[in-house]
């Protein structure tokens, strides 16, 4: 048979490629795992054997003979968020990058987001990644008892949890530089737009603006909540909230905890109430999506460091220790035309 030509066989075994490369069972089991401990030049050996023969590793079995499996479980919430979509597909090619398979769930509500949790701890994953606000304490607290995977890991927020890593942008940091910037630009009215709250996984963005807007103005900002971070319900919110004011009581800066809410308030003010922005109403976002860009939008927005996250995440699957891993980032206020 002519060299390089590739073998038809079928159920070929480690034994088969082990005979065919000049090496120990041993060694071919091994050159498939990801922390290989081998000679370059008998990784080489199985590899070359491997693809002539059609080799296809049982990497099921693999996992279930070493400590890890190289399987994270992604849960994602709220994919009308469009930050959500941008994290996803940066974490996921990150992920894939460094050699790591991904289980993602699309969790609905808090029930689904309990029962993928649960699912979650039942299947052989090395972590769990959350990214979003439907699992609050009582569902953490289940998770960790029930938890067969080593890593609890909240992506893109704080934790208060103790046994969870916190991989998130600095929001007191970042909160503080926004709002200085609309107090150096002139406007003193601001309504904060808020999104949902919780105990476990929660932004710092309100907290931070209101304090130190009541450090420096004696007063409070006016805020609404929103209950989801949906453009379209905060869109509805912000109109409800200021369409039968007097131009003269009209905030002149809408303050919002992130880009969806922001796109959303901006459609109300310009489209709903008529007004011009930024020239009578200014609007400022949080996250840098993609959307903020547009000629529609230009929002004045503060842009988070996904790619140093998801890299910072990588380490953390790849670390044996578990505590001390919580990281904080900073990322970069956008200036454009929205305020």
């Amino acid at each position: 048979m002519p060299d390089g030509k590739k073998l038809e066989f079928t159920n070929v075994t480690a034994d088969d490629v082990a005979e065919a490369a000049g090496v120990s069972r041993w060694t071919v089991n091994r050159a498939f795992r990801k922390e290989a401990s081998i000679s370059r030049k008998s990784l080489e050996k199985v590899m070359i054997a491997a693809e002539r023969l059609g080799y296809v590793p049982d990497l099921r079995a693999a996992s279930l003979a070493s400590d890890r499996s190289n399987l994270v479980a992604l849960l994602i919430d709220d994919f009308a968020n469009p930050h959500k979509l941008v994290m996803m597909e940066c974490l996921t090619r990150i992920l894939r990058r460094g050699g790591w398979d991904i289980l993602l769930v699309n969790t609905l509500d808090r029930n689904d987001a309990g029962r993928a949790l649960l699912n979650a701890s039942q299947r052989r994953v090395d972590a769990v990644i959350l990214i979003g606000l439907q699992f609050d304490d009582e569902m953490l607290e289940t998770a960790l008892h029930a938890r067969r995977f080593r890593k609890l890991i909240i992506f893109a927020r704080t934790s208060l949890r103790p046994n969870t890593i916190s991989i998130a942008v600095d929001d007191v940091r970042a909160m503080t530089e926004l709002a200085q910037y609309v107090h150096h630009r002139g406007y003193r009215r601001p309504l904060f737009v808020a999104g949902p709250q919780n105990y476990s996984a929660h932004l710092l963005r309100k907290e931070t603006f209101f304090s130190y807007w009541t450090e420096h103005f004696g007063v409070e900002p006016e805020m609404v909540t929103v209950q989801t971070y949906d453009p379209a319900l905060a869109g509805s919110v912000v109109k409800e909230h200021l369409r039968n004011r007097a131009r003269e009581d009209m905030p002149d800066v809408v303050v919002c905890e992130n880009d969806a809410l922001a796109m959303g308030a901006s459609d109300a003010v310009r489209y709903e109430l008529g007004l011009s922005i930024p020239d009578e109403i200014a609007v400022t976002g949080f996250d840098d999506v993609p959307q903020a860009d547009n000629p529609n939008y230009r929002l004045t927005t503060y842009r988070q460091p996904l790619v140093d996250m998801a890299e910072y995440l990588v380490k953390v699957l790849e670390d044996s220790d578990d505590e001390h891993l919580d990281r904080l980032f900073t990322g970069r206020l956008i200036p454009r035309a929205s305020a």
